[in-house]
């Protein structure tokens, strides 16, 4: 059956209504992730954790299939940015001549397109660079899938997700647009504009050559920070009059603090861990620290692993694909709770311990 060529893009989500101006992934990534220090750094944090974390045991081979790079960065660090920055992330898997997977290949989510079949569901996937395009079917001639889908959760959308960072650019671009402001006032020697006031006294006013040699002067000599404090001579029937604006007035320190704390709220991110001032909700890095992990990573590090095992079901009945808690060092803390308490209680056999914390049953000792 012939697919139906039903495409919609990812990248790009229209208006709706609301006045704002479209967001586009492509120019987005450029404002938040090369461009914004928190933004990036936000990313960063998170999709590094997830990328480093320790797997649980499993299928060796899908444990090297997991833990692999693709194109030369970790599959899932690569799969965490993608997710967090446009809400899509699609995973090829390539096969080898039995038809066994080799490898598995992050695709780069603003290139890929869902094809719609007539049934409304996803059919194949449209990978395009330029103007070539690439048709990959959802699933092969024996049922087996080419492509894993990862997606965000969207209210207004069947076929992508939505990322934190459509959440964050009007942050990102508030973020952006004070710290231009500040460089601009620092390189002006961080001082209120002022007026040049001419007051001729006989009533005759500046000739336009006047005028524009007075504008090019001031502009040439007195602005930039290297001639911060240059005195100013002025001829006869000139006078420098400050604005009343103070430097207090024009300071968007507050302004750049809200929009930071913005964008670390969109992307998960604990504002202390940014090194953002004014957090007093956790104690201290610590608890900020297990916060992140609580309530960002573990989450998205199940997504990605859940439906990478999903994927893989063919090849892998049966496993699993989870993140080993015991060897993530900032949870530490609440496992020996955990232990502590199941230790604690005298009502559980040793085996209901085991299984509270999640280790297996003990192996039967043979007695000489």
């Amino acid at each position: 059956m012939p697919l139906a060529r039903s495409f919609s893009s990812p990248w790009f989500f229209a208006d709706g209504g609301g006045g704002r101006a479209p967001f586009e992934y492509t120019s987005a990534v450029k404002r938040a992730y090369v461009d914004n220090p928190v933004a990036q750094r936000a990313v960063r944090l998170v999709a590094e954790g997830i990328g480093g974390a320790p797997l649980a045991p499993t299928d060796p081979v899908l444990a090297r299939l997991v833990g692999a790079t693709s194109a030369g960065q970790a599959l899932l660090e690569t799969l965490a940015s993608q997710l967090l920055l446009h809400g899509n992330a699609y995973v090829q898997i390539i096969r080898d001549g039995a038809g066994q997977p080799v490898e598995l290949f992050a695709l780069r989510p603003e290139r890929v397109s869902v094809v719609a079949g007539e049934d409304g569901w996803p059919s194949a996937y449209a990978y395009r660079v330029g103007e070539r395009s690439l048709t990959i079917p959802a699933e092969d001639q024996d049922a087996s899938p080419n492509l894993i889908h990862i997606r965000h959760f969207h209210p207004g959308d069947d076929h992508y997700g939505a990322g934190c960072l459509a959440a964050a650019d009007q942050a990102v671009a508030t973020h952006n647009a004070a710290g231009l402001w500040n460089r601009l006032l620092l390189e002006n020697a961080a001082r209120p504009s002022g007026a040049l006031v001419y007051d001729p006294g006989d009533g005759a006013g500046l000739t336009a050559e006047q005028f524009d040699r007075l504008k090019a002067e001031l502009a040439s000599a007195y602005s930039g920070q290297f001639n911060a404090g240059r005195p100013m001579l002025l001829e006869g029937g000139l006078k420098w009059q400050p604005l009343s604006l103070t430097p207090a007035d024009m300071d968007f320190a507050e302004l750049k603090a809200a929009a930071a704390r913005d964008i670390a709220l969109a992307f998960g991110v604990p504002p202390m861990l940014l090194g953002l001032p004014g957090d007093a909700t956790y104690a201290n890095y610590r608890e900020a620290n297990r916060a992140l992990w609580r309530l960002t990573l573990l989450p998205l590090a199940a997504k990605i692993l859940s439906a990478l095992g999903e994927g893989l079901e063919t090849w892998f009945p049966g496993a699993k694909l989870a993140i080993d808690l015991d060897q993530v060092p900032a949870l530490a803390e609440d496992r020996e709770r955990l232990w502590a308490q199941v230790s604690a209680a005298d009502f559980l056999t040793d085996a209901e311990k085991r299984a509270l914390i999640g280790l297996p049953p003990a192996q039967s000792r043979n007695k000489a």
